[in-house]
């Protein structure tokens, strides 16, 4: 049997922290089972690197900020194989140059093509514990890439694949995947398993747990994923295809994000062709649009357009708006900043009806006006001031019976509804 254990910044965050990483990675292989170990920067330290390069330089070059952001990793891994050294277990570390991750060219947040992984499959088969630097790999023409942040996720689904591996355990600072933020509802539960499209939908619409492209590759490719904890031995959260039980959950995890912005459009012309100019444009600056809503503008000689952009990208989406603002027909265009997405998610909404009046009627009866919705056969996704969001993921939350009893149980008022 081989599992691949991934361990995040915190895992890895001091030296005593390492030394348990690798108590734990020794009592795995007592048992028998073979492991190959990815691990992230210690905590702080990318930022510590980011820091030094805005000090160098207001636009680095991403080739050479890839360079520096790669050490982060290396560093954790020589450290950790060294630790794993020490307890008795044969242990080498791996850039990801070494193992062979291949990437396509762009910089700072490049997509992993192919890994070869030759040298890490040898070593497994010799009883040697790899260490692989997570967040990293090259091009074709060797140039090192980095795959943006969260990328050490998506590196240790990738290798698991590669490797044929059993299991993909992510060992993070959490123990598991929760119906939603903890920090936010108390009563929020554990989740012992929950689907890919769950996850994906999560992942994607702001929970943290696990980053939305580590959760499509083990979709694509089948890898089993555990999330848990480094600081406990508690069970984790089994990430799986779907079955027939997950189908009987209505709402499986309530998530929500503050990373948003509203533009909107006032009063473009009415014909062919304009939202595809103004989409292509914002496309070609690799911003990521979510929400679209079109509609009859107030004073009926129009169309006004409203999109979502991520808050960090909503200054760069405004100006290139402006830029195309008289192709367009544009009387005026708005920024809003003061928003949040809050969304629910659930398999079970494929054959379940009325889950999105009850998520309507909680809001209402709070007073909270819904700006713009997103629906898709898993999820139904509400824009809202951003002052109403823990407020509102508290009434959703509680809204779906998705927290736990006094003692610690799931609700059972209604039909089970678990959640993330």
């Amino acid at each position: 049997m081989l599992i691949v254990q991934k361990y995040g910044g915190t895992s890895v965050g001091t030296v005593e922290r390492i030394r348990a990483v690798a108590e734990r990675v020794a009592e795995t292989r007592k048992k028998g089972i073979d492991v190959a170990v990815i691990v992230s920067a210690m905590s702080g330290e990318t930022d510590k690197l980011l820091s030094l390069a805005s000090q160098i330089s207001v636009n680095p070059e991403g080739r050479e900020m890839d360079l520096l952001l790669s050490s982060g990793e290396r560093i954790s891994a020589a450290l950790t194989a060294m630790a794993i050294q020490e307890l008795g277990f044969p242990s080498v570390s791996f850039t990801g140059r070494q193992v062979g991750i291949i990437t396509d060219e762009s910089h700072t947040r490049a997509k992993i093509e192919r890994i070869t992984g030759e040298q890490v499959k040898a070593a497994v088969k010799k009883g040697i514990v790899p260490v692989i630097a997570g967040f990293q790999g090259i091009t074709e023409n060797s140039e090192v890439t980095t795959l943006g942040r969260g990328g050490s996720d998506l590196s240790a689904v990738a290798i698991a694949a590669a490797l044929k591996a059993d299991l993909c355990e992510i060992y993070t600072d959490v123990d598991g995947v929760y119906t939603t933020d903890p920090n936010v509802v108390p009563e929020a539960k554990k989740l012992d398993k929950i689907s890919y499209e769950e996850m994906l939908e999560l992942a994607s619409l702001g929970a943290k747990v696990l980053q939305a492209r580590s959760v499509e590759f083990a979709k694509k490719y089948g890898v089993p994923v555990v999330v848990r904890s480094s600081f406990n031995n508690n069970p984790g959260t089994l990430v799986v295809k779907e079955d027939k039980d997950m189908e009987q959950v209505v709402v499986s995890g309530v998530a929500y994000d503050k990373n948003q912005a509203k533009i909107t459009v006032v009063a473009v012309r009415d014909m062919p062709g304009i939202a595809a100019k103004l989409f292509s444009a914002v496309a070609g600056a690799n911003i990521i649009v979510d929400m679209i809503v079109q509609n009859v503008s107030s004073d009926g000689k129009g169309t006004d357009i409203s999109f979502t952009v991520p808050k960090t990208d909503s200054r760069r989406a405004l100006q290139i708006t402006k830029g195309i603002a008289a192709e367009l027909g544009s009387k005026d265009i708005l920024l809003r900043e003061d928003i949040a997405k809050v969304s629910i998610v659930g398999v079970g909404m494929r054959t379940h009806s009325g889950v999105a009046s009850t998520m309507f009627g909680a809001m209402a009866k709070h007073n909270i006006n819904i700006l713009m919705i997103s629906t898709s056969e898993i999820k139904v996704s509400c824009i809202i001031e951003s002052k109403y969001t823990e407020l509102t993921v508290r009434i959703l939350h509680d809204a779906f019976e998705l927290g736990q009893d006094k003692k610690g149980h799931a609700g059972t008022k209604k039909k089970a509804v678990r959640s993330k």
